[in-house]
């Protein structure tokens, strides 16, 4: 449970990588389509993409919240908004759209991520799996056997 172990950590680390990822993809194919409205649809594909991974993990037993969705869409839709509003200067849509996306997308996830059940409870409750035993490393036996060429 990541968001568990690390949670400041791992919540700058998705917020930046989750940021990059909407505007470097939205931004990509609204520059080369020149459909505002496609930072949206990006994201809604995202959003389903990540439903669909949290269905999986709840089908295999894990509590409904082991995954938590991302907000991409109003983060996005902002980014469409700063695209249409400097439809004519494609590095004001970038540096305004990314700037957007930037500032409320860990905000809307912020939000999100109070809303889940306690993640320590959570840790507790369903614990990571412990290797098995021929995983299990073996300490080296060094200076054991004075006879030993090892």
């Amino acid at each position: 449970i990541f968001y568990t172990d690390w949670m400041w950590t791992s919540f700058v680390v998705f917020s930046i990588s989750q940021s990059t990822m909407l505007v470097v993809g939205a931004i990509y194919y609204m520059l080369f389509t020149g459909v505002p409205g496609t930072a949206t649809y990006y994201a809604t594909i995202m959003t389903i993409y990540t439903w669909v991974a949290k269905g999986a993990w709840f089908a295999l037993g894990y509590p409904y919240d082991f995954i938590v969705v991302p907000i991409w869409i109003p983060s996005a839709m902002l980014l469409d908004l700063a695209y249409w509003a400097t439809r004519r200067n494609k590095h004001a849509a970038i540096i305004i759209g990314g700037s957007l996306v930037g500032l409320s997308l860990p905000l809307f996830n912020m939000v999100n991520l109070l809303l889940v059940r306690d993640p320590l409870e959570v840790a507790f409750k369903y614990p990571r799996p412990t290797l098995p035993a021929y995983m299990t490393p073996i300490e080296p036996q060094v200076g054991k056997f004075c006879n030993s060429p090892v």
